[in-house]
């Protein structure tokens, strides 16, 4: 885990430096919206009140960003649940600004970083996840949810992979820009998921 928030850490200034969009999309459980199937999945009464260790809690320490956080003017979108379009405006945001792939870091590698992940290409954006810009907390299960993710989600590669790519991107797009005098963009964006 630790050298996986090292990793997104790094990432996300390579992002800010190659001026790729960095959304941050973070898991914000509300006391007064208990998460029934949450709760259920871990024991619990799925009719009753939010327990107290309850994932992300808003207004708990477990809520906030861990190692690495937003800057002022980068987007943020709050969810609910694993995913990070389900029931925010994620879709519509990219979609806004253009964005034409996306790449998906964050914690855990088999629940919100899948999620997120299975979404976006759903949705149309190809996807890129870099095995060393997540975790989760046992390998085998990291392993397993990248194995799943490679085989009908997305493209598995490294941290400097990626920034390879975002850089070919940029080029490419000035270049485009260059003989055309259009206005063609580098159209990725890194989505830290719940890197907390």
């Amino acid at each position: 885990m630790d050298a996986a928030v090292t990793r997104i850490g790094s990432l996300v200034d390579e992002a800010r430096a190659a001026r790729v969009p960095v959304v941050w999309v973070e898991l914000g459980s509300d006391p007064a919206r208990p998460w029934r199937s949450s709760t259920w999945l871990r024991g619990g009464d799925p009719d009753g009140p939010m327990p107290d260790d309850e994932p992300c809690r808003i207004g708990t320490e477990g809520a906030e960003w861990y190692r690495t956080a937003p800057e002022p003017g980068e987007t943020r979108v709050v969810k609910r649940g694993y995913s990070g379009f389900l029931g925010t405006d994620l879709e519509a945001r990219l979609t806004a600004a253009g964005i034409g792939w996306v790449t998906v870091v964050g914690l855990t590698t088999e629940c919100c970083v899948l999620a997120t992940a299975q979404d976006a290409m759903q949705l149309g954006w190809p996807v890129v996840v870099p095995q060393d810009a997540t975790a989760a907390y046992d390998t085998d299960v990291h392993d397993a949810a990248l194995a799943l993710i490679d085989l009908n989600v997305g493209v598995v590669t490294d941290a400097d992979e990626t920034v390879a790519l975002w850089r070919a991107a940029a080029d490419a797009a000035a270049s485009a820009s260059a003989s055309a005098s259009g206005s063609a963009s580098a159209s990725a964006s890194v989505s830290p998921v719940g890197a907390r």
